[in-house]
């Protein structure tokens, strides 16, 4: 009778005992039919939670579609979308911190406050951590995906031949950069994406208040337009000139993330989110081979130079066509604890129930940069104005016709000029 306790066996591998979340979709199918539109921008984990939310496809009257680009192009999109005023296109909007107060202070988001209060018990949301990074007055706009930050992706086998200690300090990686183009002729043997204006205000931002400085002042005018503030600028030009050159700045986090995993880099100071694919056999040819570093230091002793938190989240446009309660219900489904739990071999999920069981060697440095990094600051003013005023000022310092100081005030009197027209700033 072997053969019978076999069928038995796998007869209990396929039919899910009552009660027990087997994945999918568990929503209730909808009486009509509803159309549901996410856009976003493209790397594992995100590619991950794209196909969760397409499992509710399998519900019937609901068809979700993702669209997932380059992070660039997808803001440049989703700001156009939402900007054109009446139905939104999109009912699903992945969207980071930065991203959130923005739209809101643009009227672009809906607060998702009373359908958190009513799916509590059911999805266990408050479970989630980050949901602070995107709340704006009390009201919470987007439910957090992922922890992120930036750390360092180094080779350790180009290091030890060089004698090389592994970064503490930016000004580490200037000399690192050094040794490796003269010793093993490596043309770009460091990158940090620096190849669009909003990475620019990212990096400038966080070396900033490396250096102890401040962004904007209690009152909203600019504060990093100081001695910090020209000391961040002149150290990324630093890290440029040492380390990246022209073709370096070209390079986008899709390619620092190919480039450290096939050997092209020596080091790369790039996103967690991208450190599971360096143990992956299917895209890394150094499996096993890249370890990784907390954040550099600005100065010596001070906090890691990055910031770090949720790294992107799911929020729902003010102006949609399909029921908010449907649509927050995919969004559950997709960051549900089951979910997440396949998700952690991705990416730093955001539940504190997973976290908790996670394992990837990548996480102690993240974890790290995460709570002992520098801390930023979450007002519309940044979101809203400063932001885009960095985005498009910062890049220009590579073009040599302004000094960091000259430039610092040019873009601090832009914002000004456009805090004030907002309100920001009292006239």
């Amino acid at each position: 009778m072997k053969w019978l306790a076999l069928l038995l066996t796998l007869l209990l591998l396929v039919v899910p005992v009552a009660g027990q979340d087997m994945g999918g979709c568990m929503i209730e199918a909808p009486e009509s039919a509803a159309q549901i539109n996410m856009i976003g921008w493209t790397y594992p984990i995100i590619d991950f939670y794209a196909d969760e939310l397409e499992a509710c496809n399998s519900v019937d009257n609901i068809d979700v579609n993702t669209q997932l680009l380059d992070s660039g192009s997808a803001h440049d999109q989703l700001r156009l979308a939402l900007g054109a005023g009446g139905t939104s296109p999109y009912d699903i909007i992945m969207v980071t911190e930065g991203d959130v107060n923005s739209y809101v202070a643009e009227g672009w988001m809906m607060p998702l406050n009373d359908l958190i209060a009513k799916y509590e018990d059911e999805y266990h949301i408050s479970d989630i951590n980050g949901l602070d990074d995107m709340t704006v007055d009390g009201n919470i706009y987007a439910l957090p995906m992922e922890f992120n930050t930036r750390h360092m992706f180094y080779r350790p086998d180009l290091l030890e031949k060089h004698m090389i200690a592994v970064p503490e300090t930016w000004d580490d990686v200037i000399s690192a950069c050094e040794v490796l183009q003269a010793e093993d002729s490596i043309v770009i043997p460091f990158t940090v994406q620096l190849h669009a204006g909003w990475a620019w205000r990212l990096e400038f931002m966080d070396l900033v208040l490396g250096f102890g400085g401040d962004l904007l002042n209690e009152d909203n005018t600019p504060a990093f337009h100081s001695d910090e503030g020209v000391m961040a600028l002149e150290k990324l030009v630093e890290i440029v000139d040492a380390c990246m050159g022209e073709e370096g700045l070209t390079f986008s986090i899709d390619d620092s993330q190919i480039g450290i995993a096939t050997g092209e880099l020596a080091m790369a100071f790039t996103w967690a989110s991208r450190a599971a694919a360096m143990d992956d056999p299917d895209f890394s040819d150094y499996v096993g081979g890249i370890d990784f570093a907390p954040a550099p230091r600005a100065i010596e002793g001070a906090p890691y130079a990055a910031t770090g938190g949720t790294g992107a989240g799911l929020g729902i446009p003010a102006n949609i066509d399909d029921d908010p309660d449907l649509v927050f219900q995919v969004i559950l489904e997709a960051l549900d604890e089951e979910s997440q739990i396949r998700g952690g071999h991705v990416g730093v999920i955001s539940r504190q129930a997973v976290i908790d069981n996670a394992e990837a060697r990548y996480l102690p440095v993240v974890f790290e940069t995460i709570f002992n990094g520098v801390e930023g600051t979450s007002v519309p003013a940044i979101g809203a104005v400063l932001n885009p005023v960095l985005g498009n000022w910062l890049p220009q310092i590579v073009t040599g016709e302004m000094s960091a100081a000259e430039l610092l005030d040019a873009a601090a009197e832009a914002y000004t000029v456009e805090a004030t027209a907002q309100g920001f700033i009292e006239g």
